[in-house]
């Protein structure tokens, strides 16, 4: 992984984050190509906000993983500040390399930088490959995740 690059997303690489959100069975039914207005519109707001670091994989100027790391500070476990990860994903030629691993250490080593005490991160229920690999990179299923959609 030498020759990857991981960086701070820019508004350029909005359409290759959102074709890798898009590119499995449940992005592929939620996420569209086909407008990018609110894509760009949301990158706006995650990149103005200084807890909000929106990440790239890049090799040789080709976007290949991302990732969304949340910096949440809080008043529980004593005032602690935890990470959040979100929407880990590595482009289907990368995948297998070992990518997903050095983004997720990234992350937690970014965390640890910032002083956060905790690192967290959900993964849907039928995503069971990706719960055997947090599981290898440390992390334990130790909560029950709940949703409410909005619209």
């Amino acid at each position: 992984m030498n020759d990857v690059l991981i960086r701070r997303a820019t508004a350029a690489d909005v359409a290759a984050i959102v074709a890798m959100i898009a590119d499995d069975q449940l992005g592929a039914t939620r996420e569209s190509l086909d407008d990018l207005t609110p894509y760009l519109a949301a990158f706006e707001q995650i990149d103005a906000d200084p807890n909000q670091l929106l990440m790239v994989a890049d090799r040789n100027d080709e976007v290949i993983g991302t990732l969304q790391l949340t910096i949440i500070p809080g008043l529980s476990r004593r005032g602690s500040t935890r990470g959040l990860i979100e929407a880990v994903r590595v482009a289907a030629p990368a995948r297998g390399s070992g990518l997903g691993s050095t983004l997720i250490r990234w992350a937690v080593e970014e965390s640890r930088t910032r002083g956060c005490t905790l690192v967290q991160l959900t993964s849907d229920k039928t995503r069971t490959d990706a719960h055997r690999f947090y599981t290898t990179l440390g992390f334990t299923n130790s909560h029950e995740g709940f949703k409410l959609k909005l619209s």
